[in-house]
């Protein structure tokens, strides 16, 4: 067997350069007992909890693969549940920061999460058009609410009552019974998408927003209140106000007969609030208090409203009589009596009134406020362009201005990072985008210096890492001092957009190609600086190569002879670069070349296109060694790791991956962007590679000492691919249910496939030890003495425990999230001996919950072939005395310990009461002893 070549691995090392991704939601996070100071952001796979107050990073709660798309943090503030692209949702604890528990039922992205007001429940929508409710203590699914034709824009759980409310992009808002789990209204009363709801006036007003610039009031009424809404509404009073309509349902609108559905709530229009934005709602919220009401659009406006309590509704409405009396007394004629009957009709005007509108630097993506005791409201905002910035106002002032009281920019850019370089010491990164140039520390992933520039598009470190080179898109080289930050020069060097620059090898020079069909030719020059006495860096054109077509890219080869000139005819061609002559020309791409680098020797040139592949090709004859199909989109970028032949392509499908030029082989993919990568930078000593990408992203990626096998690599892929597809199968069907009507919280994954396996396993061997110890039993009968019995290395694990326990065990070791799955994909054959074990176990009275939680389950999926089985029929018998006595036990266990633990409580409330009156007293003294220390000072100094 011959040598392999040995590679070594890369992996992920650090996001950074991001603030806030945009997919998902901003929320305010309780830490360290202060609320209003950090938030959560999503960041790609990851949440950041960002410091308001010092703009930093504090924690980084480490996801999945997968993007997140939705937070929500719980009542008590030590949790925050996170949705994520495939529809799984982890819970993460934030004073740890890990992730203990995981909620796999969504085969699509998660869109809302919403807990329940004691933070026991929650409520998961989906773009999969599911709302599913999960027990969050049990750690399991409750149930699968299924009835929107589109993706679910929110759900929300009602105070008092066991209600859910879920809105769509079907124009529907479902109205959930939780205790029979079925839906008894729904509301058609919208002719576009439910974007936002929200609950207000203690869950008796619902208010939508949907794609016009209407929010929608609806009146609740439940059971008792129902005879009152019998009566006709109100006529529309004449003088309303323009910005607030009271309206009578449009045709269409939720106005129908009496139905069964009527026994539990009952929904009647009142009227609409007109918002100043003309574009869709894309979110609507409302603070824990019910007080503020704000939303916004696809615009940087956030519009705020306050709803006012019974007691301010009233005082106006005692103004609004007295002022139609006051009117009313003039109009009338002098003979009349002075007892005039005056009405006034309340209105939405009266209970909704508009407070302000929050302007900001951006358009929004998302926000989330809080209303403090003191009466100031606290809103913060995630950005389109990679920004966080936050805002408090005074709702009670009589003009209320919001104020900006922090900002989050330095940690990232505003626009997409077009070009990237390292320095030659490997410690400082460059990254360039639309409006900025941003030093990053590698080590630290620190910004160490921010200069304003125009929209670059290539870059690099002049020899001596003191300046850097920028082109731009108007064809502009801009030349930078990183000690001062200040940009030195700015020469015009093409006339249309600067595609590409290359460091001459022996540093004295650069060449620059642009849209202007031109590659220049630049040298570095000391000249007299105007504002001192020292000389500073410049650079003067010394030759102009003319083309007949754009230039992309140029590449100078590692000996200065050749240089390589990619055209926008899909052609590479190759001049010499101290006559220009033409040497080679590289044809064979069917797209335009984006990106070539040519390596350390000079053997080979790699050409990167738009038609997704890569070409290997030799620079002393200009042939083609090769042809790859290396990404499923354009290949964006390509380098050449230094002193090798190994290279890195980035492609807009999201990937950078590894080749070897000499083998043709791909050695390893790298991934982690969740959108179209735009370049890359491998560092000189090969050990780092810096990636960008459209999701706002930095991405630092290290080379480890791990070798990398190919064909252990090759076997990893084939494993990832199964699993994928095994997630992807049709979902398990239980018996007298079709296809897809599945109403299990759970779904098929590799997970509850390995688990199902575990099961198995310990089954089998159950039997056989159950088996051998049989047989056990009749040698030593046999024999008339004791033989010594071969134990099981699996047992023996465990601690020498019996075949039964150890099955057991493997039930305990399931998580609680996945174990109904893992029951259903499980054969029928082990659930006879499954039975029989509970049986066991419950008598012992070991985990009666989980088992309980198991034997229902297994008896309601295969309940027709359990009642036909005769042999189990006995078992069942036994199983319901055992089940019934074990069960009440643990509740009269239960129930004692609640009341001990109520008692106590009452206990400790008692102390507490005197505690605090000593403590008042305390304090009281404290604040006299200051006050006559105060006064006796005035005395002194009077």
């Amino acid at each position: 067997m011959g040598l392999t070549k040995q590679y070594l691995r890369y992996v992920a090392s650090a996001v950074f350069g991001l603030i806030g991704s945009q997919k998902g939601n901003i929320v305010f996070v309780t830490l360290r007992g202060e609320k209003g100071r950090y938030v959560a952001v999503p960041a790609c796979e990851h949440v950041f909890i960002w410091d308001l107050r010092k703009g930093e990073k504090i924690l980084i709660l480490q996801g999945l693969k997968q993007e997140v798309t939705c937070l929500c943090p719980s009542p008590d503030g030590l949790h925050l549940a996170v949705g994520y692209e495939d529809g799984s949702i982890r819970i993460f604890s934030l004073l740890s920061g890990e992730g203990n528990v995981t909620f796999s039922g969504h085969k699509a992205a998660i869109t809302s999460l919403k807990y329940d007001q004691l933070g026991g429940r929650l409520a998961s929508g989906s773009k999969d058009t599911d709302a599913i409710v999960w027990d969050v203590i049990n750690e399991s699914g409750l149930y699968r609410l299924k009835g929107h034709k589109d993706a679910i824009t929110q759900a929300l759980f009602l105070r008092e009552k066991n209600l859910l409310v879920t809105s769509g992009k079907d124009t529907m808002v479902k109205w959930w019974d939780l205790d029979t789990q079925h839906c008894f209204k729904t509301m058609v009363g919208h002719r576009t998408e439910v974007w936002g709801l929200v609950l207000v006036s203690e869950d008796k007003r619902l208010i939508t927003g949907t794609s016009d610039s209407e929010l929608r009031a609806w009146d609740i009424a439940y059971l008792q209140e129902v005879a009152d809404l019998e009566e006709p509404e109100p006529k529309k009073s004449k003088g309303t106000s323009p910005e607030i309509q009271d309206t009578q349902p449009e045709d269409g609108a939720l106005e129908t007969d009496e139905t069964p559905e009527d026994r539990i709530l009952t929904c009647r229009k009142a009227g609409s609030i007109m918002r100043e934005g003309r574009d869709r709602v894309v979110n609507l919220a409302v603070d824990r208090t019910g007080r503020i009401l704000a939303c916004h659009g696809t615009d940087s406006v956030l519009e705020v409203f306050c709803i006012l309590s019974k007691a301010e509704v009233q005082k106006k409405m005692d103004k609004k009589m007295k002022k139609a009396r006051k009117k009313a007394k003039l109009n009338s004629s002098k003979g009349e009596e002075e007892d005039i009957e005056v009405s006034v009709e309340m209105t939405l005007q009266d209970e909704i009134q508009r407070v302000t509108n929050i302007k900001t630097s951006a358009k929004i993506k998302s926000f989330d406020f809080i209303h403090s005791p003191q009466g100031e409201l606290k809103a913060v905002f995630l950005l389109q362009n990679n920004l966080v910035e936050s805002y408090s106002l005074q709702p009670s002032a009589p003009a209320p201005q919001p104020v900006r009281t922090s900002r989050i920019t330095i940690g990232g850019h505003r626009s997409d990072v077009r070009t990237l370089s390292f320095s030659s010491d490997n410690i400082a990164v460059l990254s360039a985008a639309a409006e900025s140039v941003k030093i990053w520390n590698r080590a630290t992933l620190q910004c160490i210096r921010t200069m304003t520039c125009e929209y670059a598009l290539c870059s690099f470190f002049v020899p001596g890492d003191r300046q850097v080179v920028i082109g731009t898109k108007t064809g502009k080289l801009q030349l930078y001092d990183l000690a001062s930050g200040n940009l030195l020069e700015t020469i015009d060097a093409h006339d249309g957009a600067l595609w590409s620059l290359s460091l001459s090898p022996d540093q004295r020079g650069f060449v620059t190609g642009g849209a202007d069909k031109s590659v220049k030719f630049w040298d570095f020059e000391l000249v007299k600086d105007e504002n001192s006495t020292q000389k500073r860096l410049s650079v003067k054109q010394t030759r102009t190569l003319q083309l007949d077509e754009d230039v992309l890219c140029v590449r100078y080869s590692p000996n200065q002879k050749l240089l390589a000139v990619s055209l926008l005819d899909c052609t590479v061609k190759i001049f010499y670069i101290d006559t220009l002559k033409f040497f080679l020309s590289l044809y064979g791409h069917k797209l335009p070349v984006i990106c070539m680098d040519i390596s350390y020797d000079g053997a080979l040139i790699a050409t990167g296109s738009a038609d997704r592949n890569v070409k290997i090709w030799g620079l002393d004859f200009g042939d083609c060694h090769k042809s790859l199909f290396a990404h499923d989109d354009s290949v964006m970028y390509l380098q050449f790791v230094p002193k090798s032949h190994l290279f890195f392509t980035a492609g807009k499908d999201h990937k950078i991956k590894q080749w070897d030029a000499d083998k043709f082989e791909h050695i390893q993919t790298l991934e982690g962007h969740h959108q179209e990568i735009w370049c890359l930078a491998v560092s000189p000593s090969g050990d780092y590679v810096v990636s960008s990408s459209h999701d706002k992203s930095l991405r630092l990626w290290e080379r480890t000492r791990e070798p990398l096998i190919l064909e252990e690599e090759r076997e990893m892929q084939r494993e990832a691919e199964y699993e994928e597809s095994v997630a992807k199968e049709d979902q398990p069907v239980v018996p007298g249910e079709t296809q897809g009507d599945n109403y299990f919280t759970g779904k098929k994954t590799i997970e509850t496939v390995k688990a199902a396996e575990r099961i198995m396993e310990a089954i089998e061997l159950y039997r056989e030890e159950t088996a051998k110890r049989k047989e056990h039993k009749a040698i030593c009968k046999a024999a008339g003495k004791e033989v010594p019995l071969p134990i099981n290395p699996i047992l023996m694990a465990y601690g020498n425990i019996s075949p039964s326990a150890y099955v057991l065990e493997i039930f305990k070791g399931i998580k609680s999230s996945e174990l109904e799955e893992s029951l259903l994909v499980l054969p029928f054959s082990y659930v006879p001996d499954i039975l029989k074990l509970f049986n066991e176990f419950i008598q012992l009275g070991s985990d009666i919950e989980l088992l309980c939680r198991c034997l229902f389950f297994l008896l309601r999926i295969h309940f027709g072939q359990i009642t036909s089985n005769q042999m189990l029929v006995p078992v069942i018998e036994k199983l319901k005395e055992t089940t019934i006595s074990k069960v009440s036990q643990v509740r009269d266990v239960i129930g004692f310990n609640m009341a001990g633990l109520e008692y106590l409580k009452r206990e400790c409330e008692a102390k507490s009461e005197v505690m605090f009156f000593a403590d008042a007293t305390s304090q009281l003294e404290e604040k006299k002893r200051k006050r006559k220390k105060r006064e006796k000072l005035i005395l002194t100094y009077t």
